[in-house]
């Protein structure tokens, strides 16, 4: 639905502010408010030009007197690439061949170590690990930060030429250098590159009982994936199936429309979610459809800090709706979509054009996703403060929730006791986790726990299906 809101009364003030400024700067002489709206228009186009002047000369500056020569086009992207990158931690320029890569990226298979990285302070910052890739193998981590790449620092790098550096042939070997919080030393890594298909979802039953569904990204994969996993596991369970848990921790995100898709196959009706541009006339609105791929069974969603932008529209959805209980700790919080725009024989630009909402009208821009019930991963995460969250990056965008009312969520009305029977944190002496073993998973081993809990203590809704 596309929003028309009062977009000719904000213009309307804009126009007065604008006029009882100038008649303030001039004193006696009151300009009517039409003209002096043209002159601060005419003005402003002004200084615009002598700024682009201004452009125009450093580059020929550049050009006659750095002290090698330089590449024109090279410069030239830099500086839009700069430009970009001084909004937000999100907007950037991609190269004609950048582009192509990211097209072949969210047709899921690419070329690489298997990292969603951004930036920060200068150095590439990982975002998530990508599920059996080099990097998830080599043991790379949500927050790690690549400070060099075959022993050159990354320092005065774009994030797209730092990507760059990383990409290669297939079986060529790459050696990285890793910040990691906590670690005491720099770690040094070698692997080997890959190319990257990553398997979107991967399923399982717990138990014979539970269906487990891990989401690794959102590509155009996602939810043709998804319903597969569901339809499978009904079979293998002889359509016994007691919930489902849905796993998007360390999934970075990716496409809009497949965030959608996968919010309405557990939605019968109702809003997904809203986005809000710069202009009014530009909100949208995405609605779920009837049919509920599960059946109307319970679903518990899995988040960790590393689960953003797709994952935390999905979490934010089912959580509105208490279609699902959300467990795990609170996720990335990036709240702001990007749109990607080509540019003919240049590439495209990645620009935050919106801010997404969630069905209450809930920006989580730099919050987060707030599970329902928090279960920590390992103790040490009981003392640790919340870093590696969009909030911590630079130039992040601010949240906007204080512009409008967010009514609270409604209860969970789960039954009595329910959430006191969930542990928050592994016992001491549990073991590591490992990603082999899912019995080492405390956060999946509590969901699972939970969910059964929570269909016994209902056994009239189950009868019910």
């Amino acid at each position: 639905m596309k929003g028309r809101s009062m977009k000719s009364r904000l213009r309307t003030v804009g126009v007065v502010a604008a006029a009882f400024a100038a008649g303030a700067t001039l004193g006696p002489v009151v300009a009517p408010p039409i003209v002096s709206a043209i002159a601060q228009e005419t003005s402003g186009r002004a200084e615009t030009y002598r700024l682009l002047n201004l452009f125009g000369d450093i580059f020929e500056r550049v050009k006659a007197e750095y002290v090698e020569p330089v590449n024109d086009r090279e410069v030239i992207e830099a500086a839009i690439n700069g430009m970009l990158q001084g909004l937000d931690p999100h907007s950037s320029y991609m190269n004609t061949r950048s582009f192509r890569d990211m097209q072949v990226q969210t047709r899921g298979e690419f070329g690489g170590l298997g990292i969603e990285v951004s930036q920060e302070g200068g150095y590439v910052k990982v975002i998530s690990p990508i599920d059996d890739t080099p990097a998830a193998r080599a043991g790379v981590k949500p927050g790690d930060l690549i400070t060099h790449i075959n022993g050159n620092s990354v320092q005065g790098l774009t994030l797209q030429e730092a990507v760059d550096q990383m990409r290669g042939e297939r079986g060529s070997s790459i050696k990285i250098t890793i910040r990691r919080p906590g670690a005491e030393a720099p770690i040094e890594l070698s692997l080997t590159r890959e190319v990257i298909r990553p398997q979107v979802a991967r399923f399982r039953l717990e138990g014979n009982d539970v269906g487990y569904v891990r989401l690794s990204s959102f590509n155009e994969q996602t939810d043709t994936a998804l319903r597969n996993a569901i339809a499978t596991m009904r079979r293998q369970s002889n359509n016994q199936l007691k919930g489902i848990i849905l796993d998007l921790r360390n999934n970075p995100g990716g496409l809009l429309d497949q965030a959608v898709q996968v919010s309405d196959d557990f939605l019968n009706q109702g809003e997904i979610v809203s986005t809000r541009a710069r202009r009014p006339e530009d909100a949208q609105r995405w609605n779920a459809k009837p049919g509920d791929i599960t059946g109307d069974l319970h679903v518990v969603v899995l988040i960790n800090g590393g689960s953003a932008s797709a994952s935390e529209i999905v979490a934010g959805a089912l959580q509105d709706h208490r279609r699902a209980v959300v467990m795990g700790v609170k996720s990335f919080g990036k709240g702001s979509v990007q749109t990607v725009m080509p540019i003919p024989g240049n590439g495209a630009i990645r620009l935050t054009t919106a801010r997404y909402y969630t069905p209450s009208g809930r920006s989580i821009q730099a919050l987060g996703i707030t599970p329902d019930v928090e279960v920590l991963a390992t103790r040490e995460e009981a003392n640790a403060p919340l870093r590696d969250r969009e909030a911590e990056l630079r130039r992040a965008l601010r949240n906007d929730n204080d512009t409008h009312e967010v009514p609270p969520l409604p209860p969970l009305n789960l039954p009595p006791g329910l959430v006191d029977q969930v542990q928050r944190m592994p016992p001491e002496g549990a073991p590591a986790f490992d990603a082999t073993k899912p019995e080492t998973d405390f956060q999946l081993q509590q969901a699972a726990k939970f969910l059964r809990a929570w269909v016994a203590a209902e056994p009239q809704r189950r009868a019910a299906r």
